[in-house]
C-alpha cells in the first residue's frame, strides 16, 4: 500500500494530505505544535469567552477555492458567515470607500468613480471561477481560459500606482490601494496590482466571509475530512531530519528555509542555492483587542463591515508600504482590522467583542508598534482606547516563534516581489519538486502563494500523485 507523510498541519499541509488520502494514499501528518492549524488557529487571547483568530481571519479565497469547493466540508461543521458590508476603507473627514458583494451597489457608492469601478470588475467577477482555475496554478502551465487570463494578466502585471489612475476620488483609490497592500509590496512595483485585483474580484464573486467559530473551523473540517479517508495526525512531533519521514512520498508544509534545515545536503546543489536565495517580505505586528460595545467608527458603514483598512489615501498607503519594504517603521503603518463578530456573534462574550488587527512592519522588527496601531484606530474611530477591556500583542519575532514558516514575521512565507509572485520558490516547470525523489514542498512559498485556499497543498499533492503513477 502506498503511504505518504506530510510535515506541517497548516491549511496547505492538510489540503495536501486530504488530496493524497482521497486517492488512496495512507497519509500521516506530523505537526510539531500541540495543536494543528498553522495560520488557521483560534484562541481566547484577551478575556474568557472572546475568540480571536491568531493569524488568518477573513477568507475571500477559501470560499472560492477550486480545491476546497470539491470537498463537502459543511458535513464536518464548516459554515461560512458574511457581514452586511465586506470592506470599508475610511478617509480622513469621515467618508469611505465601501465594498460589498454586489458590483452595482459598490459602484453606486463611489460617485464619479462608480462607472469605472463597474467596468473594471463586473465582467471578470462573473467569470471568477474560471479565472481561479488559472491564477491559482503555477505560472508555467497551459491556460484553460487563455483570453480571460490574458485580460487579467495585463492589469495584474502592472504596478498598482498605474492601475489606480483610472479612479479620481480618494475613496475609490484608497479602496483599491488597501487591497493591493495585502501583498506587502511597494505599490509602485510591477505586479503589485495583482493581489488587489484578485481580492476585489473575489469580493464581488463570493464576498469576504469568515468561518463560524473562528478560522480553526477550517482546520477542524480539513482534519475531519482527512480522518474520514483513513489519514492520521500526530501532534507534538517535531521532525528534525528527512530520515524521520520515511514514506513513498513526503510533502513539506515548510518555508524554503525550513526545507534547507530538514533536508541538509540531500538537496541538489542548484535547488539548495535557490532556497537559500529565497526572499522573505515585511512582517505583521498583531494587536488583538477585546472591546466593550465595538469600535466607534466615524464612518457608519465601518460599523457594519467585516474588514476595515486603515491607511488613508492611496498615496499615504504607498508611502507606508515603501517605508516598510525599505526596513523603516512608518509613523502611520497600514493596518488591517477584522470585525468577524459582526458576521459570527458566537465569538463575543456579551457586549465584549473581539477586534483583530495587524500592522505592516519591517521584517524582523523588534520594536513595539502597539501605539502606532492604536493611533490609526483613533484617527478613524476617536474614543477607541476607552472601550478596550483586554489586549494581546504579538510582534514579528513572536510570529516567527509561533510558526517557523513566518520567517522574520513574514506571514506570507515569502516576498511578493515581481519574480516571486510569478516564480516561487524557484524557476521550475514543477516548483513543488525539491529535487529529492518523492519529496515535495507544499507551503505558501509555492504557487499560488499566501491565503487560506489550500491550493499550494493540492497542487503539490497532484505533483506527488503523478510521481506515484509512473
Amino acid at each position: 500500500m502506498t503511504n505518504g507523510i506530510v510535515v506541517g498541519s497548516g491549511p496547505n499541509g492538510l489540503a495536501a494530505a486530504v488530496a493524497l488520502a482521497r486517492e488512496g494514499v495512507t497519509v500521516t501528518v506530523l505537526e510539531a505544535s500541540d495543536t494543528i492549524g498553522g495560520g488557521t488557529r483560534t484562541e481566547e487571547l484577551t478575556v474568557p469567552g472572546v475568540l480571536h483568530d491568531v493569524c488568518s481571519a477573513v477568507h475571500p479565497l477559501a470560499v472560492g477555492s477550486p480545491f476546497l469547493q470539491r470537498l463537502d466540508l459543511a458535513q464536518h461543521g464548516l459554515e461560512w458567515c458574511w457581514p452586511q458590508v465586506d470592506l470599508v476603507h475610511p478617509i480622513d473627514g469621515g467618508s469611505a470607500g465601501v465594498l460589498v458583494r454586489d458590483v452595482e451597489a459598490t459602484a453606486a457608492g463611489l460617485g464619479e468613480d462608480g462607472a469605472t469601478w463597474r467596468r473594471t470588475f463586473r465582467r471578470q467577477s462573473g467569470r471568477f471561477d474560471a479565472l481561479t482555475g488559472d491564477i491559482l496554478r503555477p505560472v508555467l502551465h497551459v491556460p484553460r481560459h487563455p483570453v480571460l487570463l490574458a485580460s487579467f494578466g495585463l492589469r495584474a502585471l502592472a504596478p498598482a500606482s498605474w492601475v489606480v489612475r483610472r479612479w479620481r476620488t480618494d475613496e475609490a483609490r484608497g479602496l483599491f490601494g488597501g487591497m493591493t497592500a495585502h501583498a506587502f509590496r511597494p505599490l509602485t512595483s510591477p505586479t503589485s496590482a495583482s493581489v488587489g485585483l484578485a481580492l476585489a474580484l473575489s469580493a464581488h464573486r463570493y464576498g469576504w466571509p469568515v468561518a463560524r467559530g473562528g478560522s480553526r473551523a477550517i482546520t477542524d473540517a480539513l482534519a475531519a475530512e482527512l480522518r474520514a479517508h483513513g489519514g492520521t495526525i500526530e501532534t507534538g512531533r517535531r521532525v528534525a531530519s528527512l530520515d524521520e519521514a520515511q514514506a513513498d512520498v513526503v510533502l513539506l508544509d515548510l518555508s524554503p528555509t525550513g526545507v534547507l534545515d530538514l533536508a541538509g545536503d540531500r538537496l541538489p546543489r542548484r535547488i539548495a542555492r535557490s532556497y537559500r536565495r529565497y526572499r522573505y517580505g515585511p512582517a505583521a505586528f498583531k494587536v488583538d483587542l477585546a472591546v466593550d460595545g465595538g469600535i466607534p467608527w466615524t464612518n457608519e458603514a465601518a460599523r457594519r463591515a467585516g474588514t476595515v483598512h486603515l491607511g488613508g489615501t492611496f498615496e499615504q498607503i504607498a508611502h507606508a508600504e515603501a517605508e516598510v519594504v525599505a526596513g523603516r517603521m512608518p509613523e502611520r503603518p497600514f493596518v488591517l482590522v477584522g470585525q468577524q463578530y459582526l458576521a459570527d456573534p458566537t465569538r463575543s462574550a456579551g457586549d465584549v467583542h473581539p477586534i483583530w488587527a495587524y500592522a505592516h512592519v519591517p521584517n524582523g522588527y523588534a520594536g513595539d508598534a502597539t501605539e502606532a496601531v492604536l493611533a490609526q484606530f483613533e484617527r478613524f474611530a476617536p474614543g477607541t482606547r476607552e472601550r478596550i477591556v483586554g489586549q494581546s500583542v504579538r510582534g514579528p519575532l513572536g510570529y516567527a516563534e509561533y510558526n517557523p514558516n513566518f520567517v522574520g514575521g513574514d506571514i506570507s512565507t515569502g516576498a511578493n516581489d515581481p519574480v516571486q509572485v510569478l516564480l516561487r520558490p524557484r524557476i521550475a516547470l514543477d516548483p513543488y519538486r525539491t529535487g529529492i525523489p518523492g519529496v515535495y514542498i507544499c507551503s505558501a512559498a509555492t504557487p499560488p502563494g499566501g491565503g487560506v485556499h489550500g491550493m499550494c497543498g493540492a497542487n503539490a499533492a497532484a505533483s506527488a500523485l503523478r510521481h506515484l503513477s509512473r
